[in-house]
């Protein structure tokens, strides 16, 4: 598991906590794309029970994306500093 976003191995169990409209969102998973990486995105904008599932993670900070690495909360937000 990894300690930054952009430290997680290829392989890894990569879920993404998302808004359809976000930027941010769409950058993170355009990174993960240009590098291979297999992810499961969940849509936290528009399933009640996904967004609660992220809250948890995130401490119920709703900044998206919200990225898990193998069941452990990673950040949230995308870019240096991140934002979402």
């Amino acid at each position: 598991m990894s300690t930054s976003v952009l430290e997680i191995a290829p392989g890894a169990k990569l879920e993404l906590y998302t808004s359809p409209t976000c930027p941010y969102s769409r950058e993170a998973r355009a990174y993960y794309d240009m590098r291979g990486f297999a992810y499961v995105i969940h849509d936290a904008q528009n399933d009640v029970a996904l967004r609660e599932r992220m809250f948890a993670y995130t401490d119920g900070d709703p900044t998206v994306p919200a990225i898990d690495d193998d069941g452990v909360y990673v950040q949230s937000g995308w870019g240096t500093p991140p934002r979402g």
